[in-house]
């Protein structure tokens, strides 16, 4: 295939040849050579986006999301590496729990990754010889499927998975900070009152101290306050921040009421702001969704029973071409490629994946940055078939391409996945290391 004429994330226009799963050429009036031409005149061509924070409940929930509906929104948004969490049932704590996951991923439409989980019944001396994406998330509190461990397991998991060159990626929440006086309320912002801001930055700078002291990299997840980035790159650790906690505010909660709970939770909109200004500036390192869907009756609960988690996979590329789009943000269509493609490849050694360039895989995304769409839950692709960013504009992709293959075309009249199957990144399918 020969894409012509496509504006490039930092808008040099080039041509970019595609031959079998790889980009073949990146230059300026390549000649045809007996192959599908696109013409791409007018429109951008980013790396397909790497979400390295997932949760596609499998095994366990399929009720509220399978391998084969979460990659197909991943693809309709965009996203054609995904990264599953460890926090199903059973949850992916040992080589056999590994296997069986990775058997659901054969469904995946685009590439995947798995984490291994840590709990005090985890077996490190056969999960670690999987093909681990990474170590974690880490939960240092206890959030959906509690797996909250203590420091000393913390530190015991640090230890083998730097033995094995393997990064920990870290859920910092200090549960003995969380506000207990908040359990009187009952509104929706008592969840964010309960579980402060300060038990986040307390916990970051604890796991970034155990993590110097043992000569170890960590990545701390869902990052939502500017207190926590700053502690986690003083120490010379990675961040991410998730499009929810980019892009909403406790001021929303009066709308989103209980599907506004999630882990950690909403922030004030001072600090909210003061997120949106580290994403822009480089401070942090990526964006990733914590794509975490339950069902409409499920999260329609009071705030103290309803589960913690909103989906995000498909929207989340979108959101931030249009914020890129929007003149009065600072945010970058470079700085949306560095988020969401080059800097997760790199902070997670995937060379593979992440830029346009020769050699590279050809993940590939197609997009219109002159219309947006407004977003709706019932267009979406995920099972849970709803939306914290209901009525928010997206720029969603014309097509998205996984290796050298279309695997998702927006149509017209419908949407249209083509047959693919996806690989793990570590590229050996959950061997088993010798």
């Amino acid at each position: 295939m020969l894409i012509r004429n496509a504006t490039l994330a930092d808008g040099r226009q080039r041509d970019v040849r595609v031959r079998g799963e790889t980009v073949a050429e990146v230059g300026r009036d390549l000649s045809p050579d007996d192959e599908r031409t696109v013409e791409a005149t007018g429109k951008r061509l980013l790396p397909g986006m790497m979400d390295v924070h997932v949760h596609f409940r499998q095994p366990g929930y399929p009720h509220k999301e399978t391998w084969k509906s979460g990659s197909r929104a991943a693809a309709a948004g965009g996203v054609t590496t995904v990264v599953d969490q460890p926090n199903t049932d059973p949850p992916t704590i040992d080589g056999e729990a590994f296997d069986r996951k990775a058997g659901f991923a054969a469904d995946s439409v685009v590439d995947w990754g798995i984490n291994g989980g840590v709990t005090a019944d985890w077996i490190p001396n056969v999960l670690l010889r999987r093909r681990l994406f990474a170590l974690g998330e880490v939960f240092l509190a206890d959030s959906t499927g509690d797996m909250g461990i203590e420091t000393d397991l913390f530190e015991d998991a640090l230890e083998a998975a730097t033995e094995n060159g393997v990064t920990v990626t870290v859920h910092a929440e200090d549960a003995d900070s969380f506000n207990e006086d908040a359990r009187a309320r009952d509104d929706a912002d008592a969840w964010s009152a309960y579980r402060t801001a300060e038990a986040e930055a307390i916990a970051v700078e604890r796991a970034c101290e155990a993590a110097k002291r043992m000569d170890a990299r960590i990545h701390i997840a869902h990052t939502s306050t500017p207190e926590g980035i700053d502690i986690a790159a003083e120490a010379g650790m990675t961040t991410e921040v998730t499009p929810h906690h980019l892009l909403l505010s406790r001021r929303d909660l009066g709308d989103l009421g209980t599907f506004g709970r999630m882990n950690p939770p909403l922030r004030r909109e001072k600090r909210r702001r003061g997120v949106y200004e580290r994403v822009v500036d480089g401070t942090v390192d990526m964006i990733a969704t914590d794509h975490a869907p339950h069902t409409r009756e499920e999260k329609d609960a009071g705030i103290w029973d309803a589960p913690s988690g909103v989906p995000g996979v498909e929207t989340v590329l979108p959101l931030l071409l249009a914020e890129a789009r929007d003149p009065d943000t600072d945010l970058t269509y470079e700085r949306v490629r560095d988020l969401t493609a080059a800097n997760p490849a790199a902070v997670f050694d995937v060379p593979q994946k992440g830029t346009i360039e020769p050699g590279k895989d050809a993940d590939l995304v197609l997009v219109d940055t002159s219309e947006t769409t407004e977003i709706s839950g019932e267009d979406l692709h995920t099972d849970c078939g709803w939306t914290p960013f209901e009525g928010f504009e997206g720029i969603f992709p014309e097509w998205t391409m996984v290796r050298g293959t279309t695997v998702y075309e927006r149509d017209s009249n419908e949407d249209v996945f083509y047959g693919h199957r996806g690989e793990n990144v570590r590229d050996a399918d959950g061997e088993v290391l010798q």
